[in-house]
């Protein structure tokens, strides 16, 4: 198992304007990360032709320096290709033998990000990069006036510094109590636990409810193939087929039979029934209906994820799961992190109270609780009627970059790609007609033009038509400049 992608650069440029070559700042560079073990021996550096674009220097320059620390015994060329830093020679003597870190990050359990993924995560923090697939709200979309009134709230009142109950703050789970009822959710504070984001929901199932081996079900394709919670515990993902009202029933139905006969526990289904992630479909009414007698039938349990349920554009989604669990089958996963910030790193569980007191108990051992501040602040941010006068002032703006993002898809990508319309969320599911085209390629291509893609292979390993886009995150401008590269390059592509 890899766990690093040598093709990533690094965060560091040398100073022209210093009185020092290039070429020997680099050394200098290299040479600290080496002696300061940041950089281990056998650790592989990044291909020339990748260090030398992310520092900004010609090959040449790179090179030179390269040759001083080969020279020195401090990296070495190793047959099959790259350059590794150096285990043995006079740098090594002199240091004594090192630890071998490169051999327990292989044997440690937890399973890398794919590849694109961890260039995903690095490039959308470079300068200048425009962002057509980032699933989170722009800055400008952020209630930062609103929250410099709770923050302001908050200074002038009694704040709690210490730890807070392990199912999180009593007050803020009566809010939410009282959110959720406005949803058709009844759920007592009892019945809810405070987590920092629905990622951490994820991981606390996955070891807290689910033995080695079981099984996960989910939508193909799914946000969960591009995270590794699951995997990670030793749980199988399988994944059931989608038409236009949701997930295939009798698949899913077939699914369910199979693993009972073979003597597996009932398995874990997971869900994004309202504008889902990729796609940005709705499961409609009926086909909740007939998921919730399944999952009776069956007897599986649900793991509903309702990030985008607020972010409704054009009308409300059907009823949630949740709201129809009669039999406490349903756990429902809400957060902060799509409709209003990420950066609160805050979200909920509600289920069973025995599974929350179970799941709380975990996350005492893991973090002793989620951030007492962000827990007040999101508790007047709901008591106080901001999420409600927020979404009022979302909706129309992401429902105008929506239509935009359409706009664009009509003008550039009309004879080479099909999309659909969301009704909500963040998410346009674009699918090229015209072949062939390697999405993986597309995906370099844009991204050496400064536009990072979300390509559909992170959601379904197999696929290789689709890309997520996202009209949430990029300016007006952005889009249009990212769009037309996006169309130049895969034209580009379907023409070589």
């Amino acid at each position: 198992m890899k766990h690093s992608d040598p093709r990533q650069g690094i965060d560091w440029k040398p100073d022209p304007a210093i009185p020092l070559s290039l070429f020997r700042q680099i050394e200098i560079y290299i040479r600290e990360k080496i002696t300061t073990g940041e950089w281990t021996a056998g650790y592989r550096l990044p291909p020339q032709r990748v260090l030398a674009q992310s520092m900004g220097v010609n090959r040449s320059t790179l090179v030179a320096a390269l040759d001083n620390l080969i020279a020195a015994g401090m990296i070495e060329g190793r047959r099959g290709g790259g350059t590794y830093v150096s285990g043995s020679g006079w740098h090594a003597l002199a240091h004594g033998a090192p630890p071998n870190w490169n051999e327990a990050i292989e044997e440690g359990w937890y399973y890398p990000n794919l590849p694109e993924v961890q260039l995903i995560n690095r490039a959308e923090f470079q300068p200048g990069i425009i962002r057509l697939g980032t699933g989170e709200l722009a800055p400008e979309l952020m209630p930062e006036d609103a929250f410099n009134d709770i923050l302001r709230s908050l200074s002038d009142r009694s704040r709690t510094l210490n730890y807070l109950q392990p199912q999180g703050s009593l007050e803020l789970r009566e809010a939410l109590s009282d959110y959720l009822l406005t949803c058709g959710i009844h759920a007592s504070p009892s019945a809810i636990l405070i987590v920092s984001g629905s990622l951490q929901a994820l991981h606390l199932i996955s070891v807290g409810l689910l033995p080695r081996g079981s099984a996960v079900l989910l939508e193909k394709p799914s946000y969960l193939y591009s995270i590794h919670a699951f995997q990670s515990a030793g749980l199988k993902m399988n994944g059931v087929p989608m038409d236009a009202g949701g997930l295939h029933i009798p698949r899913l139905e077939d699914m369910i039979e199979g693993g009972t006969h073979q003597g597996h526990p009932s398995p874990l289904l997971y869900t994004i029934p309202s504008f889902h992630n990729p796609t940005g479909s709705v499961m409609n009414d009926a086909r909740r209906n007939e998921l919730m007698s399944a999952a009776r039938a069956g007897g599986i349990s649900i793991l509903e994820d309702a990030a985008y349920t607020d972010l409704w554009l054009d009308m409300p989604p059907p009823l949630s799961l949740k709201a129809r669990d009669t039999d406490g089958r349903v756990l429902h996963m809400g957060t902060l992190s799509k409709a209003v910030s990420p950066g609160l790193r805050l979200g909920w569980l509600v289920g069973p109270e025995p599974v929350i007191r179970r799941l709380a108990d975990i996350k005492m051992q893991t973090d002793y609780g989620t951030s007492s501040l962000a827990q007040e602040a999101a508790e007047l941010w709901f008591a106080g009627g901001y999420h409600s006068r927020h979404m009022d002032r979302l909706r129309p703006e992401l429902r105008r970059r929506r239509d935009f993002m359409l706009e664009l898809l009509e003008r550039y990508f009309n004879g080479i790609a099909e999309w659909n319309k969301p009704a909500g969320g963040f998410y346009i599911w674009l699918k090229f007609t015209a072949s062939p085209l390697s999405i993986r390629q597309l995906f370099h291509a844009c991204l050496q033009d400064g536009v990072l893609i979300h390509p559909g292979f992170l959601y379904d390993r197999l696929d290789a038509d689709h890309l997520r886009l996202s009209y949430a995150y990029a300016s007006e401008e952005e889009m249009e400049r990212g769009m037309q590269l996006l169309a130049k390059a895969a034209r580009n592509l379907l023409e070589s």
